[in-house]
């Protein structure tokens, strides 16, 4: 290392010296003040490259009254749609010079919540981000008061001016459009766990699409996201076996139903078709692949934040609030054969 720079942790009068400014400029080129010249902000730039320095966040936000940070209530953050989500809003986030924080919260114990959002408020938290796919969460958050700008990525009108979600109503009536042009008439629905959000809204768009062409349903069939659980509500279900195409709420349920058919001698699409929802980065690997519902979680994350922060550009259309969903047909769907 040069004589120039320092064994210690280099500061803001260390960039100076080197870039051969006052601080007070380098300070304006960490704010992105208009009035620092291009060169001497480009000199600021390669200087702090030279000595690897990192701006005090901590330090800034005492100065600036920011803490560019964006703070995540999330709930059931393990789980596909949601993980995927988070890691979305971080990249945006990063991509318009944000952290974020994420607190994550129990559902079923109500106090989680308020104790969540106090963590976030510790960190002076410029925006909310809700993540929280059961409905009791909501009816929580609705009693207390947010004083910063927040949105929800759920689809549900409990809360409709701060709400981005992608269509799980019209993603649903995709999914079930697609069976029924296959012409499959006997049609079940693997429906996810009773007070989850997103599976009551494709739970709606599966009866919609079906009672919009006529035809009889039978009770949907709540299950928990899992696997296992699509495994043994195949093995229950092919024990009358009055069905020749099932809509899945979500792939991990589809992957369990693909399993337990192929236990029983079946085939796929051949016998019955499978649709799911999500498209899991696993599906086109599923055998047969899988037929699916697509979110679209990186440009969940980029209307997530600009509905916080605003437009990244100038004359920038506002974001919209709801994103559509991209039904991707493989093998595991196809014509009804007859029985």
């Amino acid at each position: 290392m040069s004589d120039d720079l320092p064994s210690r942790r280099p500061s803001i009068r260390d960039v100076a010296r080197i870039a051969d400014v006052s601080y007070q400029t380098v300070s304006r080129v960490l704010n992105d003040h208009p009035s620092v010249r291009p060169e001497t902000r480009q000199s600021v730039l390669d200087a702090m490259a030279q000595l690897n320095y990192r701006p005090n966040l901590a330090a800034r936000s005492l100065v600036t009254n920011r803490s560019q940070t964006i703070g995540v209530l999330a709930a059931a953050s393990s789980m596909y749609g949601p993980a995927s989500s988070i890691a979305a809003i971080e990249e945006a986030a990063r991509a318009r010079g944000y952290w974020v924080s994420t607190a994550n919260i129990d559902p079923a114990d109500p106090d989680s919540i308020p104790a969540g959002l106090a963590h976030l408020n510790a960190q002076s938290i410029e925006g909310l981000v809700v993540i929280a796919p059961q409905v009791r969460v909501f009816r929580v958050l609705a009693a207390l008061s947010l004083d910063i700008p927040y949105v929800t990525l759920q689809s549900t009108d409990l809360d409709p001016q701060h709400t981005l979600s992608v269509d799980q109503f019209a993603g649903a009536r995709m999914a079930t459009r697609h069976l029924i042009g296959e012409g499959h008439r006997e049609i079940y629905h693997l429906a996810g766990p009773q007070d989850w959000i997103e599976a009551e809204a494709r739970m709606r768009g599966f009866l919609a699409e079906m009672s919009a062409s006529d035809i009889p349903t039978t009770a949907p069939i709540l299950g928990d996201w899992t696997a296992e659980f699509g495994y043994y509500a195949g093995r229950e279900l092919l024990q009358v076996r009055d069905f020749t195409a099932i809509f899945s709420s979500n792939d991990q349920m589809a992957l369990g139903l693909i399993h337990a058919i192929h236990d029983a001698g079946l085939d796929v699409p051949g016998d019955i078709s499978i649709v799911g929802f999500d498209d899991v980065p696993e599906a086109g690997h599923f055998w047969p692949p899988l037929t699916t519902v697509r979110q679209d979680f990186a440009e969940l994350g980029r209307r997530c934040v600009e509905l916080l922060l605003g437009p990244a550009g100038e004359g920038a259309a506002p974001a919209v609030a709801t994103i559509s969903p991209e039904l991707i047909v493989r093998r595991s769907t196809g014509p009804v054969r007859p029985r």
